[in-house]
């Protein structure tokens, strides 16, 4: 993508009501005004909160938003040129029940206030197998500790991968430190009576994976 094409997406963002963009001072700083408030002063309902991390272009955000009119969706990604494409697809179809955080997933517990979550996407992420990046890979302890303090005591994550390693990295991390594996598969579109949120919304290069047939994996789970 070109500088012009960026810096176009990045103002249209600044014009759409979905689009929340706080400075990394305002989260830190705890001068971020919807943290706690998100369904009461953005949302307007007491809805599930449900959250996308590294929503990418935020097809699974918009897919998930038209499925469950009953639930509020936030997709969250530090990239906004790319969710750019889902902010403006919600505003172009009035879709109401989902907008857009920019921020990085590190700061996630200071833009969300303590089980103020119902549940997590993780959909796709970098799996990081480089041993000096594990403090990046998205399902690590730290992380983990971070989702447990804003999700809901039943609250669960969902974590979708065409990554063998992310998978098989994360059930280990999760049997291993004592936490609730509700469902797991490491190919769920071979698998019959798989989630149909899991199977029936797809994101792009997902369907360029299954075009190749390679496996797509997927585990829900409770942080204990």
């Amino acid at each position: 993508m070109g500088s012009k094409n960026k810096l176009k997406r990045f103002r249209e963002n600044e014009t759409f009501g979905n689009v929340i963009q706080p400075t990394r001072d305002e989260l830190v700083h705890h001068q971020f005004d919807l943290k706690g408030q998100w369904n009461k002063s953005f949302f307007k309902n007491s809805n599930p909160l449900v959250l996308e991390l590294g929503c990418g272009k935020g097809e699974y955000s918009i897919a998930l938003a038209k499925r469950y009119p009953n639930k509020n969706f936030i997709g969250i990604d530090i990239k906004g040129a790319r969710f750019w494409r889902g902010a403006k697809t919600a505003v172009e179809e009035q879709i109401e029940n989902v907008a857009f955080l920019r921020t990085q997933i590190e700061l996630i517990d200071l833009a969300f206030d303590e089980k103020e979550v119902d549940e997590i996407w993780i959909t796709f992420p970098d799996p990081q197998i480089k041993y000096k990046r594990t403090k990046h890979r998205m399902t690590n302890s730290e992380f983990l500790k971070r989702y447990k303090k804003i999700l809901k005591d039943d609250g669960v994550v969902n974590l979708k991968t065409d990554s063998e390693f992310m998978h098989g990295y994360t059930l280990g991390l999760l049997h291993g430190e004592g936490h609730e594996v509700l469902y797991a598969n490491h190919n769920v579109y071979r698998q019959e009576g798989s989630p149909d949120e899991v199977t029936s919304i797809q994101t792009h290069y997902e369907g360029l994976y299954l075009e190749k047939n390679k496996p797509i994996t997927y585990i829900r789970f409770k942080i204990k």
